[in-house]
């Protein structure tokens, strides 16, 4: 099944969209219920909508802190 999710998962309380995917909570919660073709068009539409969010989350995201752990693991190799 195609997602349009980064793990980020963090909604911007000014537009209601997810900082790393674009989508609303309930977006979210009915993904799986949607068809392959609703999903696309969805996913067509998120990358204008992460142009519309303010800000970035304040948290370190589990996909940077996992980056980061890795790149320390092969500098102590």
């Amino acid at each position: 099944m195609i997602s349009p999710c980064i793990l980020v998962c963090s909604i911007d309380t000014k537009t209601g969209y997810c900082f790393g995917c674009g989508r609303t909570r309930e977006e979210i919660a009915a993904w799986t219920d949607y068809s392959d073709m609703e999903r696309r068009e969805l996913m067509d539409i998120l990358p204008a909508r992460l142009e519309t969010v303010e800000r970035r989350p304040r948290r370190e995201t589990r996909r940077s802190r996992m980056a980061r752990e890795r790149a320390r693991e092969q500098n102590d190799a």
